[in-house]
């Protein structure tokens, strides 16, 4: 038996959309073996899952075989999970890049990261949660529909990002399609000031600036109507000292940098959401900057 661990990803980082991601100290374990038939089974989180083919770990892998034209050969998958599912916070990148890299090794495969990339891309077509489920850390991806660029960037160590998780999932099809398909050119230049402003602060250590520099106007004024209490959570971080509060992906989660009172700005998220009427709980995580790991054995 083999275990696949892929981490949880944050993405979008305000000013990035579709473009900026980060790796999370919070992971997905994915183990499994050849079996008589493709089965899966669940813990954790996302209990409610498939457990047959249609399955997105199981998808990835058959999409995988019939990509480089080989056999499928049925397995049985025991899915660990600690990613909350339709958070926001890259559960199904975690499945994608997991169901591939099974493809490796049952079939003996080297894939290159470019090659894993595309053809994950393939299945969900936002690299900003599948590479640095891959690769860790702090990725910059681009995807025209036919190209792939990507780069890793050195991410700051005394930096976490707290994360406040509400207790309802939200759709990536349904927080993309409140989105505008045009946009202002001041809109444009706003969110392109932004981002540089935040590779800028992260390059130069100077935190006193993303604040600014996560203040979005393309996705993140629309997603909030979606999101009881949005405006407040993040209001509730930064008077506790949060350095820079972001929608997570397509949310519903609100995720934070911070480099001192992690536990108080946690718990002020969570409680601006309480006030809304919705449960919520809180992670304090590290950037996770190894990626997909592959163990053999049960235990990893």
């Amino acid at each position: 038996m083999f275990c696949v661990r892929v981490p949880a990803s944050t993405s979008n980082l305000g000013c990035g959309f579709d473009t900026f991601g980060l790796a999370l100290s919070l992971y997905n374990e994915f183990f499994f073996e050849r079996w008589q038939k493709f089965t899966v089974e669940g813990e954790g989180e996302g209990t409610n899952l498939p457990k047959d083919e249609n399955n997105l770990f199981i998808r990835a892998y058959l999409k995988a075989c019939e990509y480089f034209g080989e056999d499928p050969k049925p397995i049985r998958v025991i899915q660990k999970n600690s990613i909350p599912t339709g958070r926001g916070l890259g559960s199904s990148a975690t499945a994608i890049i997991g169901g591939i890299t099974a493809f490796e090794i049952l079939h003996s495969k080297r894939l290159s990261q470019e090659e894993k990339l595309k053809l994950a891309i393939s299945m969900e077509p936002h690299p900003d949660n599948l590479s640095p489920a891959l690769l860790g850390g702090f990725v910059i991806s681009l995807w025209d529909g036919k190209r792939l660029i990507y780069t890793k960037m050195d991410f700051p160590e005394d930096i976490k990002v707290v994360v406040a998780v509400p207790n309802f999932e939200l759709s990536t099809d349904i927080a993309r399609s409140i989105l505008e398909q045009k946009v202002s050119l001041s809109d444009a230049v706003n969110n392109i000031q932004r981002a540089s402003l935040m590779m800028a602060s992260l390059c130069k250590r100077e935190y006193d600036l993303l604040k600014e520099a996560v203040k979005d106007r393309l996705h993140q004024p629309y997603r909030a109507k979606l999101i009881p209490g949005f405006f407040k959570v993040m209001d509730r971080a930064y008077q506790e000292g949060a350095l820079a509060v972001f929608l997570s992906g397509a949310g519903p989660s609100v995720a934070s940098f911070s480099n001192r009172n992690f536990e108080n700005i946690g718990k002020a998220m969570t409680k601006a959401f309480e006030e809304e009427g919705i449960t919520a709980r809180y992670l304090v995580l590290d950037v996770d900057q190894e990626g997909t790991k592959i163990y053999e054995g049960f235990n990893s």
